[in-house]
């Protein structure tokens, strides 16, 4: 496997943490296409743990990002500060509240949101080199602050995410879940996922054409 493609999570659990579909066909797909892949997650405790059955907050509950992230890499995993870009021909980030929660404080600052410093200086050498970098369900938020201004991306159609990233700077594009949106000048590939996905089988196609076109874009 040459080309090898780093994954970011932020836990375990789309309230809380990573989600795991999202997780699973990103990891599926970059096997199926033969792509090497190494997992990282930032060594810190989540913003709060949710009963996922029930929706709430667990009260006097504490749980570490990575050690969660884990459940997902099956232990295969590693701390995001480690994260060295130049190891890495591409990166994703697929979607789950941890990243509104964990990887920022979007779900709480909205577009006044800041962006945790390891995965600020991890994704900025990915982006330095014109490395691709793909994100999925509400991840892309983070692009204008992760990237910077003017980058093209999409959360699906939903107004109030689409508007944050508008007022960051940042270009939003509407778009359908099966569908991607492409910065071909920045290399960076965002598809809906979960923001709008209803079937798990809907959620795959747009993840798995998010997953191709990295592949593509790590042969130009």
């Amino acid at each position: 496997m040459s080309k090898q493609v780093a994954v970011i999570l932020a836990g375990c659990g789309v309230q809380d943490g990573s989600e795991i579909y999202e997780t699973t066909l990103t990891l599926l797909r970059l096997d199926q296409l033969g792509l090497g892949y190494r997992c990282f997650a930032p060594d810190i405790d989540q913003h709060h743990v949710i009963d996922h059955r029930h929706g709430e907050p667990v009260e006097g509950e504490t749980r570490n990002v990575l050690t969660e992230s884990a459940r997902l890499a099956r232990g295969e995993i590693s701390p995001l500060d480690e994260l060295d870009a130049e190891a890495f021909d591409a990166v994703i980030l697929p979607g789950g509240f941890g990243v509104a929660k964990n990887l920022s404080d979007f779900a709480v600052a909205g577009d006044g949101l800041q962006v945790i410093e390891s995965l600020t200086e991890a994704l900025a050498g990915f982006h330095e080199a014109r490395k691709p970098i793909g994100l999925m369900c509400i991840s892309p938020v983070l692009v204008p602050r992760l990237l910077g201004p003017g980058i093209a991306v999409t959360v699906g159609s939903d107004p109030g995410v689409a508007g944050a990233i508008s007022a960051m700077g940042g270009l939003h594009r509407s778009c359908g879940v099966e569908d991607i949106v492409l910065d071909f000048e920045n290399r960076v590939v965002t598809t809906p996922a979960y923001m709008q996905a209803t079937r798990i089988s809907e959620a795959a196609t747009g993840i798995f054409k998010l997953v191709d076109r990295i592949d593509e874009l790590m042969d130009l």
